[in-house]
């Protein structure tokens, strides 16, 4: 059965968690089958790498839903996480309330993710009580950057660090079984996984979280824009061009279709 339980179990035995996004069925499936991975984000950077949008904002609740819903059909090994989508949380509780339970009954997935500190405590609260898992997300909050001035390192100074430990910690109480710390300093990410027993899971936050997660398609080399932080392991874009170049000459040249592949 697909669940989160050996995230605290990890976390205890110091073993590293190890989670990466996925959009679609085919990415979905060949990651179901990757021992090593703990669990799937379908990430609303699925705005930028798959629609082209310049931030995460423009993405509905329904795409993300249809997004959800396909990469939780596809795993059988693997538990699913939902993010929640710019304004589809946070507006009204009842309305928030809705949509994350859509997420999980409609869209199959195993939990969802809210982005934002203390100030969805309540609602974390409200939906863990209901059945519904919720991993946190503090530190660079995309779906703020309008606020926060576009994206910047948090934790950079002691009033800070003070202020996402105080919010890791809230969302801790609240039911939160994990938290994401997105580009956070290591002197906080260090700071604020000593202060909270559910597994932190770092992207750009340094070694010293519980775990790391990466966008599947910056690993691959298939994003227009590789963070600094993120290693490209494979130039699939170049890789992928290749191909259809060579596919595409051999039509022109006319050596596809091959005779041994016709069926009269």
């Amino acid at each position: 059965m697909k669940n989160f339980s050996n995230f605290p179990k990890k976390k205890r035995q110091q073993q590293p968690l190890v989670l990466i996004t996925a959009y679609s069925y085919s990415f979905a499936k060949i990651i179901d089958d990757i021992e090593q991975i703990d669990a799937i984000l379908v990430g609303d950077s699925v705005a930028n790498v798959e629609y082209g949008y310049n931030s995460t904002l423009p993405i509905t609740f329904e795409q993300m839903l249809n997004h959800v819903s396909i990469v939780s059909r596809t795993c059988v090994n693997k538990p699913v996480i939902a993010d929640m989508p710019f304004l589809s949380y946070g507006v009204s509780l009842k309305d928030s309330l809705s949509n994350c339970g859509r997420m999980v009954k409609e869209g199959g997935a195993n939990a969802v993710k809210i982005e934002g500190g203390k100030i969805f405590g309540e609602l974390i609260y409200k939906l863990t009580s209901i059945g519904v898992p919720v991993m946190g997300h503090i530190g660079l909050k995309p779906q703020h950057y309008n606020t926060m001035g576009g994206y910047k390192i948090a934790g950079k100074t002691d009033d800070e660090i003070e202020e996402l430990i105080d919010d890791a910690i809230t969302l801790e109480q609240a039911g939160a079984f994990s938290l994401i710390l997105e580009c956070v300093t290591e002197e906080a990410s260090k700071a604020i996984t000593s202060s909270v027993s559910i597994p932190t899971i770092g992207i750009g936050s340094g070694k010293y979280c519980d775990g790391q997660i990466c966008v599947l398609n910056d690993l691959l080399g298939l994003s227009s824009y590789i963070p600094s932080f993120m290693e490209k392991y494979v130039d699939l874009a170049a890789l992928s061009k290749e191909a259809i170049e060579k596919w595409a000459d051999d039509v022109v040249g006319g050596k596809f279709p091959k005779n041994a592949y016709h069926k009269s």
